[in-house]
């Protein structure tokens, strides 16, 4: 029987940002009574809250916005490889026990449990861990914390090497019940005209 994995977190008012990013708010526009027939809400928040797929445009000028972007890469076979407690940065040496016959789509598991308050101590990718991927037709990394660059980081190396390479990204993940192996990744982006990201609702399936 297949199984699904939901590997994004709640999106709340609660949900960790980064400081001075806009966090998730609704209001409700109409609710239902005998004079109105509908509940209806508003949202606003930054697209990078939650489980959320980064646009080209999010770290590149005159780059695809989310509703640019080609779909196939957030579709198909992806792999789940668990380096938990790995430290600041995934390195080659965290994945290369489950390099063999890589799909296209890469998820790393940096954490025990995915963390529900901001933490600017994640682990993020080490530039050169990108482009090993890369260079084994990996089309598509994620992993379950805010960024695949430190929360200090102003260069956004890794982010340049998604740009380079021409690699998407899955980021704010919760794998915290993921085994290692190999599964179908479902995480479509939204259609969002000139975004520099999308939120996703991320699954897993058992192939």
């Amino acid at each position: 029987m297949t199984r699904l994995w939901d590997i994004s977190p709640t999106v709340s008012p609660a949900s960790p940002i980064f400081p001075g990013d806009e966090p998730f708010s609704l209001r409700w526009t109409a609710r239902l009574s005998p004079e109105c027939p509908v509940n209806l809400s508003a949202i606003t928040m930054s697209p990078h809250v939650g489980a959320h797929a980064d646009a080209p445009l999010h770290y590149g000028n005159d780059q695809p916005s989310t509703a640019e972007v080609d779909l196939q890469a957030y579709l198909g076979p992806c792999r789940v490889i668990h380096a938990i407690g790995c430290g600041p940065l995934i390195k080659i040496e965290h994945l290369q026990h489950a390099e063999a016959n890589l799909p296209e789509r890469v998820l790393v598991r940096c954490c025990e449990r995915a963390d529900e308050t901001w933490n600017p101590d994640f682990t993020a990718y080490a530039p050169e861990t990108v482009e090993w991927l890369a260079a084994r037709g990996v089309k598509l990394i994620g992993l379950d914390t805010p960024s695949v660059d430190p929360a200090t980081s102003k260069s956004l190396d890794s982010h340049q090497q998604l740009l380079r390479l021409n690699l998407r990204v899955l980021e704010n993940l919760v794998l915290d019940e993921v085994p290692e192996g190999d599964f179908e990744l479902i995480a479509l982006p939204l259609k969002l005209a000139g975004a520099c990201a999308s939120p996703v609702r991320a699954v897993l399936r058992s192939l």
